[in-house]
């Protein structure tokens, strides 16, 4: 293999599939970043081997334990640019800096959307004090919310400030909450959510969902419930207001224990009330119009985007060790189409 390429090494598990770029696509640490397709074309490469022979057929068989090793140049550095793009600043400091983020607006770049994300517009904002420049590939983020989620997230801009944050991150002490808009209604009553695994309901009608998220099997741009790997995930859910009669959908509170890609998105999916707008989760289920005001249902239909937004940030700054905590009033979309349902 080429000196200069990264060696991943993948183990296959247990029950794998048929062939050899399907189980690698299972099978490859996420972190590779390593879609289907651009690993048929690293097999097509000769960039894949097994016990030092190159493997360049996808439909090569494998084996629960084989190593496999997959040979990847290193990814390109890529520029990130100063861009003056208007940012909601709720807090500022020389430690870190609170942004209320609208949807739409990427967190990170990526070779998909190099420009226009949030980090362009910290480093023109910020200048050369955000956390890591100059090495890390994500100054000063400690944590994402999804391009077409709204809210408060907090980027740190020193060494110190980055490293307590993640801390907290990690230990799972950052209070956030999220307002998100669901379909139907979530009842302790409802016979078909006890048949369901992994929820329960606490005190005070809160909806516990208790799973392990991971990589979808066969999608790899989406996360799956599952009870026998990925990573712990806990949310918290609870109703605020319903709409309809019968009731169409909800507003629900929820509450992160822990942070994981797409948490809510997924966990609301699992129970049977995905958010409303969701294109990804199977969010944009019909709702009847004669159970909603005038003009309800079509708003609902046409909400552009997972009805989501992180409503409330809480922390124990890093420095001043001062507990702090900020709020996000609801988008002015999100806002709207709850103003169409209580008419």
């Amino acid at each position: 293999m080429d000196g200069d390429s990264l060696d991943i090494e993948v183990i296959i598990g247990a029950n794998p599939p048929d062939r050899l770029d399907k189980a690698l696509a299972r099978d490859v640490p996420e972190e590779a970043s390593l879609s289907r397709s651009r690993l048929v074309k690293l097999i097509g490469e000769g960039s894949v081997s097994r016990e030092g022979v190159v493997l360049t057929d996808t439909k090569a068989k494998v084996a629960e334990g084989d190593v496999i090793v997959i040979a990847v140049e290193p990814a390109e550095e890529l520029e990130t640019l100063a861009e003056d793009i208007p940012l909601s600043v709720v807090y500022e400091d020389g430690e870190l800096i609170v942004i209320d983020k609208p949807a739409g607006m990427v967190v990170h770049p990526a070779p998909g959307t190099p420009r226009g994300t949030l980090v362009n517009a910290l480093l023109y904002h910020c200048g050369d004090t955000l956390s890591g420049i100059g090495g890390a590939k994500r100054p000063g983020i400690v944590h994402r919310i999804d391009k077409e989620t709204s809210g408060l997230l907090v980027v740190a801009k020193t060494d110190r400030a980055h490293h307590g944050l993640a801390a907290q991150f990690e230990a799972h002490t950052v209070d956030r909450l999220y307002r998100a808009l669901v379909n139907g209604v979530p009842d302790a009553g409802d016979p078909r959510l006890k048949g369901i695994k992994g929820i329960n309901f606490e005190p005070g009608g809160v909806l516990k969902i208790t799973t392990r998220l991971d990589r979808h099997r066969h999608d790899r741009q989406k996360q799956a419930v599952y009870f026998d790997r990925g990573r712990h995930a806990v949310t918290r859910a609870k109703v605020i207001e319903s709409f309809g009669d019968p009731v169409q959908v909800s507003l629900m509170e929820c509450r992160l224990e822990t942070g994981r890609t797409h948490q809510i998105r997924v966990h609301m999916a699992h129970v049977g009330h995905g958010l409303v707008g969701d294109p990804v989760y199977g969010g944009r289920r019909k709702v009847s119009p004669n159970a909603l005001p005038a003009g309800g249902a079509e708003a609902v239909a046409a909400f552009p985007r997972q009805a989501l937004h992180a409503a409330t940030l809480g922390f124990i700054h890093p420095a001043s060790k001062e507990r702090l905590t900020f709020q996000s009033p609801l988008p002015q979309d999100f806002q709207a189409l709850l103003d169409v349902l209580t008419r």
